[in-house]
């Protein structure tokens, strides 16, 4: 597959191959919602807590007389039925992170970087550098390129100047190559990958 490299400044800088077999798949939507849904469930806190029966402070004294009321024979004002006692059986703090096989986690990633390559949705970038930190510059190339919620994934390391005039703007997030993963990648409208990017991908999944 052949895709045309542009410059920041939306001037041509030549063509690169991709390879087919990481950006030329069938996307498959079971597959990719199998990454997804590990990466959330990874990323959740799990820290939720409620009182159990054994949590709650009431006194332990009998409530009232065991025969005679003709109600329930209670003994504990803890009991989940009664107000402000403790809850039966409630959420306590725990990891919801699952297994799934390293092969699988990569192959997540093809697929999800062929659904952007099949959408049109992938631009190839010569190189994510700027000679100084300018917001407003680069505001202004993603608006004169159309970027509205972009990613844009580069070689192992980010150039500074080019991070940090991204860093206040809104829809536009970088990552280095390490950081590439399905759910960033399907979540954002285009994806932009600098031509170091590009090999250091094909690297990482060949």
């Amino acid at each position: 597959m052949k895709l045309d490299v542009i410059k920041l400044d939306a001037g041509k800088a030549g063509e690169i191959e991709l390879a087919d077999e990481i950006f030329g798949l069938a996307p498959r939507a079971d597959i990719l919602h199998r990454v997804v849904r590990w990466q959330r469930a990874k990323a959740q806190a799990g820290t939720h807590s409620v009182l159990g029966k054994s949590d709650v402070s009431y006194s332990t004294k009998k409530i009232y007389r065991q025969k005679g009321t003709g109600g329930a024979r209670h003994g504990s004002k803890k009991a989940p039925i009664f107000r402000h006692g403790g809850t039966y059986k409630g959420p306590t703090p725990r990891s919801h992170a699952h297994d799934l096989p390293k092969k699988f986690r990569a192959l997540g990633l093809k697929h999800a970087l062929s659904a952007k390559a099949g959408a049109g949705e992938l631009v190839i970038l010569e190189a994510a550098t700027m000679a100084e930190a300018k917001t407003a510059q680069l505001a202004k190339a993603a608006r004169e390129l159309g970027w509205k919620r972009v990613l844009i994934i580069d070689g192992a390391e980010i150039d500074e100047n080019f991070a940090r005039a991204a860093q206040n703007l809104d829809g536009i997030d970088v990552l280095p190559s390490i950081g590439a993963n399905v759910y960033d990648i399907l979540k954002r409208d285009t994806l932009v990958l600098t031509k170091a990017g590009v090999e250091a991908l094909e690297a990482r999944l060949k």
